[in-house]
């Protein structure tokens, strides 16, 4: 399978982590922020992602941990392997992770009353208005990546 394909949002990545995987740590994200890291570092991330890139769900994580998105992409930069990635992230990251307050969020996020309206416009966009089941961003980009049919 093409790891990158034309979609309704432009260049769709299909090989990045769904937003509901999680990370060994329990976090939500953690492991497709890592991924599009990567993807940036080797001059593979599409337009398309870039506007949301160390932003959106990345810069959210980032502020619930209290780090710096610069500081996770040197670590992926600097280390030689995921091993390294992962010894050197508990190094920056706090002792408490809050993982079930993060991933409550990450999950409901578009749930609010103006996140729903977002979502509709969102759907609306991508020709898809009666996908009513799509009900969080989250699932927004696994229904765009393919996860969800």
């Amino acid at each position: 399978m093409e790891s990158v394909k034309l979609g309704p949002t432009g260049e769709i990545l299909t090989d990045l982590p769904s937003p509901y995987l999680p990370h060994a740590c329990g976090l939500l994200h953690l492991p497709r922020f890592l991924a599009k890291i990567r993807k940036h570092l080797a001059g593979e991330l599409p337009k398309s992602y870039q506007r949301n890139f160390t932003k959106g769900f990345d810069g959210f994580l980032c502020l619930h941990l209290g780090i710096d998105p610069q500081q996770v992409i040197a670590i992926v930069r600097e280390s030689a392997d995921a091993a390294e990635v992962d010894r050197r992230l508990r190094e920056i990251l706090p002792d408490d992770l809050r993982v079930a307050e993060w991933n409550r969020k990450l999950v409901q996020m578009g749930m609010t009353e103006m996140g729903r309206e977002k979502l509709k416009e969102v759907r609306q966009q991508m020709g898809i208005p009666e996908r009513e089941d799509l009900v969080s961003f989250a699932d927004m980009i696994d229904f765009d990546e393919g996860r969800i049919s």
